[in-house]
């Protein structure tokens, strides 16, 4: 019934009222009872309560006493608490103070006594905000930031903010901080930085007079001078080096000097040559237009001063004067010098344009003279290209004739003049191929025909044809076989090594000439080898000269080496010689290697020279030149063939037609009378019969268009003057192919 939590003066009145309650109860039943007994019973009930209610007052009185004493040491350590607090809070160097849910409760006497006019503000319930109001707004304070802000700042976030400082009066600095802890509450401390401020007062005062006498010092040391003017156009500062320069006097260089009076003086004693603006609002009027204005003027002391004149952004102007004299004179010289090479320049180069004309004049008429030399040599060429169809048919009529005489039952005497006869001829006929070939490798339109060959095939027709000149000599003339393949002009090619083995049996009385070839990586060396008379060394230096000969009663013009050393050169094939008088000469020529191929101008299945029997061939022959049609009907006839010999298409077509037959064999020259060709015979003839005659074109030219001609009609090509040795076989050949492909023996992809 009672509650032991509850204050000691409210237990006890409440016991009272319990022990009044029961007597009077008891008092009750003892007038109702009207019994002794009762009572009595009455009585030890209610002493025994009463004992029991005393027991627990006691107890509770007991508690109340220990309550009480612990209530009165806990208060007494509150109070020593609260005066620790209160002493620590007074012994802080500084202002403190705690808001509790915004509003004031604990703080220091430093606190309240540090801004006077606050000191009625300052009490317990004070608002955080109402006390930075305060500080803001009071008479006492001088801010060194924005106090408003940042107060709205702590509000609004609830958590810390940045310090800031304020001054009162008395210079005297404070720093406020103010930090929020665990609980929400705020706290505010208030430190002194006086002492702090104005140390860095003074070392900021000591560092500002370090470097304004370091930018004195420097200022006054420049090697130009430099002012500047106010913007009412007084003068501010100046340097020595202002003064040295522009000679003023003492007076002009004190501050306060009006610009005017500066340029007046300027204009009358020291420069020469006025400065453009008299007045500083014209001046400054041009610097607010262009910014700067640069002047150069020379002075009384014969020194060139360079002025420039800048704006500041006060409005005033900054004077910048620098010496330059040395730069001046060292310019001038320089100009001197320029204009001294300017001149020579100009000089060298009216001579440069007069020798340019003169030259370019030189180079006019070697133009011209070179056009005319190459007009010069095209005509020589087309001359010879053109005469040597003439030249050539009187001597393939001549061998033809003597061929048919060697052919006769002659006596000795005879037989040798035509032995002699036909060696004369064919001197005349390598000497006009010698000159043809200079002319045509002289031309400055010369075609190569470069394409990869089998080179030993090439080897050996140069050979068989050369052999009987060997013979005649008693001279043993080889060749190792070659399977390589060489990329070169196959013409000028086998040219070159026939002028080569002509020359070696030319001057080998005795022994052997041998043709062969070596493999040097991927290069072939032609090599052509002889048992001679050999060369010293300073004639191997001017064998490859025109008309050179080694022995002065050797045949020959010299033109064979000259030649080869032509065509080789045209060809990127290196010549060289090795040789020991004597002994012998090796001639050779280097030539670049090519993978193996199809060579569609190989004769390999065509047969060679041998034992043959009289024709009996029908030989249709078309040459309209008298000798030759005579000399090589006379030669066909002499090998059993009935020749149909006529000098034109037209006279072909018509002994054809008369005959009712075709020929085994067409046999024509190229070039016949007027427009006509051998070409044109052939085809014509081919058509009248309506069979593929074979055909072979005898010819003294040597176009180029001519070799595709037969390959594209499908007819041979032999040069004049003819060789019989190669015209016999060929001859045989062709017919014979002919007859295996009418026979359907033949496989016409052969050659």
């Amino acid at each position: 019934m009672i509650d032991p939590d509850q204050p000691l003066d409210v237990q006890l009145a409440k016991q009272d009222k319990i022990i009044k309650a029961l007597m009077w109860r008891a008092n009750q039943r003892h007038e109702l009872g009207h019994s002794a007994y009762s009572l009595f019973q009455s009585a030890i009930t209610l002493q025994s309560k009463v004992s029991e209610k005393t027991r627990d007052l006691e107890a509770a009185l007991s508690t109340l006493g220990q309550t009480s004493t612990e209530l009165e040491t806990s208060e007494e350590a509150r109070n020593q608490t609260q005066q620790s607090l209160t002493d620590a809070l007074e012994s802080i160097d500084g202002g403190l103070a705690l808001f509790a849910d915004g509003k004031l409760q604990v703080y220091n006497d430093f606190f309240k006594r540090l801004v006077p006019d606050l000191r009625m503000v300052v009490r317990p319930g004070l608002r955080l905000e109402q006390y930075f109001d305060a500080v803001t707004h009071s008479a006492d304070v001088t801010l060194a930031s924005d106090v408003a802000p940042l107060t709205a700042q702590v509000m609004q976030s609830g958590g810390d903010a940045a310090p800031y400082v304020f001054a009162l009066k008395d210079d005297r600095w404070f720093v406020i901080n103010y930090r929020q802890t665990s609980r929400k509450n705020t706290v505010v401390l208030q430190t002194e930085i006086t002492a702090i401020v104005r140390s860095a007062r003074l070392e900021k005062d000591r560092l500002i007079d370090e470097q304004e006498h370091f930018l004195k010092a420097a200022f006054d040391n420049m090697p130009q001078g430099v002012c500047t003017f106010s913007s009412d156009g007084t003068l501010l500062i100046t340097n020595l080096q202002f003064a040295t320069l522009l000679m003023l006097p003492i007076q002009l260089t004190r501050v306060g000097t009006s610009y005017g009076q500066i340029v007046e003086y300027l204009n009358s004693k020291i420069l020469v040559g006025s400065m453009p603006h008299n007045s500083f609002d014209g001046l400054m009027r041009y610097l607010r237009r262009s910014n700067r204005l640069h002047l150069r003027r020379r002075h009384a002391s014969r020194a060139v001063l360079d002025v420039d004149i800048s704006l500041l952004p006060d409005g005033g102007c900054i004077v910048n004067v620098v010496d330059v004299t040395v730069q001046s004179q060292t310019t001038e010289e320089l100009e001197n010098r320029v204009r001294a090479r300017t001149q020579q320049l100009t000089n060298v180069n009216t001579e440069l344009r007069r020798q340019f004309a003169a030259l370019t004049q030189a180079e006019e008429e070697l133009r011209l003279a070179k056009a005319e030399v190459e007009n010069a040599m095209t005509s020589k060429t087309r001359f010879f290209a053109a005469a040597s169809h003439d030249l050539l048919q009187p001597i393939n009529a001549a061998k033809l004739l003597i061929s048919s005489l060697g052919d006769m039952a002659l006596d000795a005497r005879t037989t040798d003049i035509v032995q002699r006869l036909h060696r004369s001829f064919q001197s005349t006929e390598t000497l006009l191929h010698d000159l043809l070939d200079i002319a045509r490798l002289e031309s400055v339109d010369m075609k190569l025909q470069v394409t990869a060959f089998d080179i030993g095939d090439m080897l050996q027709k140069v050979v068989e044809d050369i052999v009987p000149l060997a013979a005649e000599k008693g001279l043993r003339l080889d060749v190792v076989p070659s399977h390589a393949w060489v990329r070169s002009d196959r013409r000028y090619l086998a040219r070159s090594v026939q002028n080569l083995v002509n020359n070696a049996i030319q001057y080998t009385e005795k022994g052997r000439v041998l043709v062969g070839c070596r493999r040097r990586g991927n290069q072939l060396v032609l090599e052509v080898w002889d048992t001679g008379v050999g060369i010293s060394k300073l004639d191997q230096l001017r064998i490859f000269n025109e008309f050179t000969r080694v022995q002065s009663n050797s045949y020959g013009m010299g033109l064979g080496l000259s030649i080869v050393q032509r065509a080789c050169a045209h060809l990127d094939h290196a010549v060289a010689v090795r040789s020991k008088p004597g002994v012998g000469s090796v001639f050779s020529i280097t030539l670049p290697m090519v993978p193996p191929g199809v060579d569609p101008d190989s004769d390999q299945n065509a047969p060679t020279a041998g034992p043959y029997q009289e024709m009996d061939l029908i030989i249709l022959l078309i040459e309209n030149d008298p000798d030759v049609l005579f000399a090589m009907t006379q030669k066909l006839e002499g090998w059993g063939a009935s020749v149909l010999a006529c000098r034109a298409t037209s006279e072909a077509l018509q002994l054809v037609a008369e005959l009712d037959m075709s020929p085994d064999i067409i046999l024509a020259d190229y070039q016949l009378d007027g427009a006509d060709t051998g070409v044109e015979a052939i085809l014509a003839l081919r058509h009248q019969t309506d069979a593929d005659l074979p055909a072979i074109m005898i010819s003294g030219h040597q176009e180029t268009d001519l070799k595709s001609l037969s390959k594209q009609h499908d007819f041979s090509l032999m040069q004049k003057p003819v060789k019989l040795s190669r015209l016999r076989p060929l001859i045989d050949w062709k017919v014979r192919r002919r007859a295996l492909v009418q026979g359907g023996v033949y496989d016409q992809s052969l050659p």
